[in-house]
């Protein structure tokens, strides 16, 4: 039986309303919205697509814009919390389209964009995830308990722009919050729960742009995506293994060089 099929029994078994996410509200700063339907079959995510499979096949080159919060998200949290999720959503965003189309360093006008926006940023609760890392250590196995109600989520949306302003050749908006009983590993970090999903955002954003014909590519030599950082980090696992903790720090997501050093965790209050 697949994981998400574990995970939906477990769910049914225990009553958990936090298995469930609720859809996305567009936040309004894409170039469109129109023709956009719910994919079938997903489990955890709430997900909203839509493909103009010929303007799509007409691309191979695209440069990734820099990922945006849309207005009012993130509030409370500071700058490099709001940093770290950013560039954990063009990292993944980067990896899964390098594999269906050429990656460009610096924009081109024969060339499509990628277009991305955070539309909300759910805090997880530091209290919380310390119990229920505690927790996995008298539950063994890959899938584990955290404790409702103070779980994370994100919410993001993409769009692939065709070159010469031909329009708006894909967009997907994508919602998705932790969950209680499955592999989302609690945090002490705030942006803990929101930088792990940014990595499923970043597979449905592949799935949703590439047009069906296009065959998945080996990573370019030199790797387009290594501006955002490594596309393995062992020193993260080795940490989540040993504390039962996840340490977005240590995701891989490398900060620009003007971005704030991260304060000191004392220094972060719960909210």
């Amino acid at each position: 039986m697949r994981l998400h099929s574990l995970t939906a029994a477990a769910c049914a078994a225990l009553g958990l309303a936090a298995c469930g996410t609720a859809a996305v509200e567009p936040s309004g700063l894409l170039s469109g919205y129109d023709g956009l339907a719910v994919r079938e079959g997903t489990v955890w995510a709430s997900i909203q697509e839509r493909r103009d499979e010929a303007l799509a096949s007409g691309i191979d080159r695209l440069f990734i814009e820099p990922a945006v919060l849309a207005p009012g998200v993130g509030e409370g949290l500071t700058d490099y919390e709001q940093a770290l999720v950013l560039r954990e959503v063009d990292r993944q965003i980067c990896y899964e389209v390098s594999e269906r189309f050429t990656v460009l360093a610096d924009p081109a006008p024969d060339a499509g964009r990628v277009r991305a926006v955070v539309s909300r940023i759910g805090p997880t609760g530091r209290a919380a995830s310390a119990a229920s890392a505690a927790s996995g250590f008298f539950i063994p196995g890959p899938i584990g308990l955290r404790v409702p109600g103070t779980l994370g989520g994100l919410a993001a949306e993409a769009e692939l722009l065709a070159a010469n302003d031909q329009g708006q050749a894909a967009a997907i908006l994508w919602s998705r919050d932790a969950k209680a009983v499955g592999t989302d590993s609690p945090s002490l970090s705030r942006v803990g729960d929101a930088v792990q999903l940014a990595e499923p955002f970043g597979d449905a954003v592949g799935d949703a742009f590439a047009p069906e014909d296009r065959a998945v590519r080996a990573i370019a030599d030199p790797d387009p995506c290594a501006r955002f950082g490594p596309r393995f980090r062992p020193g993260g696992f080795a940490a989540g293994f040993i504390t039962g903790l996840y340490s977005p720090e240590l995701s891989g997501a490398q900060a620009e060089e003007d971005e704030p050093e991260a304060p000191p965790q004392a220094a972060q209050p719960d909210r």
